[in-house]
Formats: structure tokens, sequence, C-alpha cells
């Protein structure tokens, strides 16, 4: 697997407005050096107590996003280094994160998780739920946090219409919650949606961050 050459192809294809992320859980820390080497600062992970083995051993510039679900008690654990936390689906995670941060003195980038795809197995909160969320003026109320935008994932389907349909409706509300009094638009910028099977349609369906693991180091040793 030629992860250089991987991620070349990739960053070409990439608007210059568009991050990747480089998801790099269940491989070694010998393989994120190696997209390290290559050029890559940001990196997905998805287990607490994974990213916190590789996350001493790597170099201290690089950008840890959480990406998978986060239990409220393991939030103290990557608090004092993550840089964002894209998946957080609930009230009670959102203010255990701010508490910890609040420990650390630090101020912890999140995206609200939105589901908006047909499978029930995915997590986030509704469309209507996240707009209630804004409404009610909870991301305001947290003083170590800052709420990015938004994280979702499309059905995992063949149907490239169905894919681009979910898309466009997190875009929409991305952009109605982003139109609301109570949003901070210098900060609300982010929409994270896109895979390495997907990512392109996200990317023309407004998607700032794209987060991207099987293309770069190919399939997973589980």
């Amino acid at each position: 697997m030629d992860i250089k050459n991987n991620l070349s192809e990739i960053y070409s294809s990439l608007p210059e407005e568009v991050k990747l992320i480089a998801v790099s859980k269940f491989h070694p820390a010998e393989t994120i050096k190696k997209a390290y080497d290559a050029g890559q600062r940001i990196f997905g992970e998805s287990r607490v107590q994974e990213l916190t083995v590789k996350q001493p051993v790597l170099p201290k510039d690089i950008e840890w996003y959480f990406i998978g679900t986060l239990q409220t008690n393991k939030v103290k654990y990557i608090a004092p280094f993550i840089s964002m936390i894209q998946s957080v689906d609930t009230l009670k995670l959102m203010r255990e994160i701010n508490r910890q941060a609040k420990k650390c003195n630090r101020k912890i980038r999140i995206l609200i998780e939105v589901h908006v795809a047909e499978e029930e197995s995915k997590h986030g909160f509704s469309p209507d739920e996240c707009k209630t969320l804004f409404t009610d003026g909870a991301p305001t109320q947290f003083g170590n946090i800052q709420v990015c935008g938004l994280m979702g994932m499309a059905t995992f389907t063949d149907n490239t219409e169905q894919i681009r349909r979910e898309f466009g409706a997190l875009r929409n509300l991305f952009n109605e919650i982003k139109s609301m009094p109570e949003t901070d638009k210098s900060t609300f910028t982010e929409l994270s949606m896109g895979m390495s099977d997907d990512y392109k349609t996200a990317i023309e369906e407004g998607s700032t961050m794209v987060r991207i693991g099987t293309a770069i180091f190919g399939v997973r040793e589980y």
C-alpha cells in the first residue's frame, strides 16, 4: 500500500478549502507516521483507548479528531489534547466535554452529529432535534466548547442519488442553522461529510471536511 501516492491522488481531487481527515483507526502508529511524512497532519480516531496509546508516540503537531461514538466517562482521557470532537450526539456529552475542557483550561472545538441516513445504526440528533438545540441556545451555554458545524454520514448504499439527497439535506440544515440569530457565524463554518466511497459527492454537496481511511491506508486490520 503506497500511502504517499494515495494521499497525493486524494489531495489532487480536493478543492483547496476542503480539509482531509485521514481516518487512522485500527492502523498502527508506524503506518500513521508514513502518512505524516507524506504531509498529512489531521488524523481521525474512533476509540479512546487506541488514541491514547498512539498520541504520545507520534509527532506533537498532529491534529487529532475524534470521529466515533464517545462515552461521557472517556472524555477526560482525550480532553487535554484533542483538536476536535466531531461526533457529539447528545446534550449530556456536550456538557461533559465542556466540563473536562474547563479542567484543562482549554476550549474544545466540536461538531454536532446529525442522523440523516436511513440506517437505524447511525448515531446523532434528528434534524428537528438539532434545530431545537440551537434555538434553545445550548451551544452558547458552555464557555469551553466551540460549536464549529455539523457532521453526518449517508446511508451505506450503491444508490448515489440517495447519498446525494442525504448530503443535500444535511447541507440545507447547516445553512438553516447558520442563518439563525443564535448561531455564531464566524465559527460555525464546518460541514463534515463524505468518506472513501462517497467523498466526491459530499464535496459537490458542500462538505468542508472529508473523512477518508481505506483509500489512504487500505483495508483495516481489525
